[in-house]
């Protein structure tokens, strides 16, 4: 007995070595296939989609001053053949470059394997906290409300960039929003994977019948039924992501499998009640999912008003600059300019408009559905907005300068 014992633990050893020298073998062929960067060496592969596999990236030399490259990175990579998906991403990363709640693109460089494959690889900052899917997942039921509300804050200060760099996202979901550590609160929650962003406008070419890009259980009821995706559909989809958050499950969460038909047919169907939302969640929290999720496109808020909202207002840093304007942004070493890419459009994303939402919103009111609001709650709020803006243009303004200056 004794030495079939040994027999069976020296098989279990063998077998536990096999499987590790499997799993360095497996790592061996992709490393050959994909090789290193000229700066960086390519480490395990941390993600996989359609559009190719994420890496982690170290740099070569990670003390040098010299270095545009932060010390770990995160890299797309794809065969040039198939690449198209990851270069348009580069294209519309450099065209909206400059925000702070925006994963960062470090450049691109062609890569060659070890049987001359030629590979494509965009080289992005790396969220060490993982996605909020991720996050959602672990919890197992909802985040604390201080938490979504920071992380909503986030989200919609990069996707109001987004919008005034002439974009619309067409795929958020808290598997593209990113948690990049920082040394305030632990993680910062920023947009990336803008692989199907388009402009907006853009007009659809050659498409027969309804067209749309993303993923079914975050598409707005405009884009299921008429194809139309523009910028409050990104704000449909901030909905669906802060529900997620607040109680742990997608909005159309059901408890047997539903498929991409059943999803879309629940999203279109004007007769169908959106979820109800819990009475543990704030009023604040069901007055934003309330102007997120309305079926109307014209009673849906735009994500500038929604930063003005009660639900991401008041928190600890509203009066500091995320921009560090000290601290240059990296830019792609191939294309580096003498000039900073900081948008002087964001400055007005918060601008005090608290007072408003306060008296519209903030009544005491409650309800358990989403979709009550109506346009005369909208158009009162555009009226007042009217209002103030006319009666501040009454003032004139006097700037007096100093002699010399």
């Amino acid at each position: 007995m004794e030495a079939k014992t040994k027999k069976r633990s020296l098989l279990g050893g063998e077998k536990s070595y096999d499987g590790k020298r499997s799993k360095q073998d497996d790592w061996k062929l992709v490393h050959k296939k994909y090789g290193d960067g000229i700066a960086w060496f390519r480490g395990a592969m941390i993600g996989k989609g359609s559009f190719g596999s994420v890496f982690l990236a170290n740099l070569k030399k990670p003390k040098s001053k010299y270095s545009y490259y932060p010390p770990i990175m995160a890299v797309k990579s794809a065969e040039v053949s198939a690449s198209g998906s990851i270069q348009k991403e580069k294209e519309v990363m450099d065209n909206i470059r400059g925000c702070p709640n925006v994963i960062k693109c470090f450049g691109d460089e062609i890569t060659n394997g070890e049987d001359g494959q030629m590979v494509y690889n965009l080289l992005l900052e790396y969220g060490s906290g993982g996605t909020l899917a991720d996050l959602i997942k672990k919890s197992g039921k909802s985040l604390p409300e201080v938490d979504v509300r920071r992380y909503t804050r986030s989200i919609l200060r990069g996707l109001t960039h987004i919008h005034k760099k002439g974009y619309v996202h067409c795929d958020l979901k808290p598997e593209n929003i990113l948690l990049v550590a920082n040394s305030r609160d632990g993680f910062t929650a920023k947009i990336g994977d803008l692989g199907l962003a388009k402009r907006a406008k853009q007009s659809k070419k050659n498409k027969l019948g309804p067209y749309w890009r993303g993923t079914p259980m975050y598409l707005s009821p405009e884009t299921v039924i008429n194809g139309v995706q523009e910028p409050p559909s990104d704000v449909w989809a901030v909905g669906c992501i802060v529900f997620e958050m607040l109680t742990g499950k997608p909005l159309w969460f059901s408890e047997k499998d539903l498929t991409v038909d059943e999803i879309l047919s629940r999203i279109s169907d004007d007769e169908n009640e959106l979820p109800c939302v819990s009475s543990s969640i704030s009023t604040d929290g069901r007055s934003f999912l309330k102007g997120c999720l309305s079926r109307k496109v014209m009673c849906r808020l735009r994500s500038n008003m929604l930063l003005n909202h009660p639900f991401v207002k008041g928190l600890l840093d509203d009066n500091v600059n995320e921009v560090d304007k000290s601290q240059k942004e990296v830019f792609d070493i191939n294309n580096i300019t003498s000039s900073l890419a900081f948008s002087h459009d964001d400055d007005d994303d918060d601008d005090d408009d608290g007072e408003l939402w306060s008296s519209s919103f903030t009544d005491g009111s409650s309800y358990d559905g989403l979709s009550s609001w109506s346009e005369g709650d909208v158009n009162a709020i555009k009226s007042e907005e009217s209002r103030r803006f006319h009666q501040v243009q009454k003032y004139p303004i006097t700037l007096t300068v100093s002699k010399g200056v």
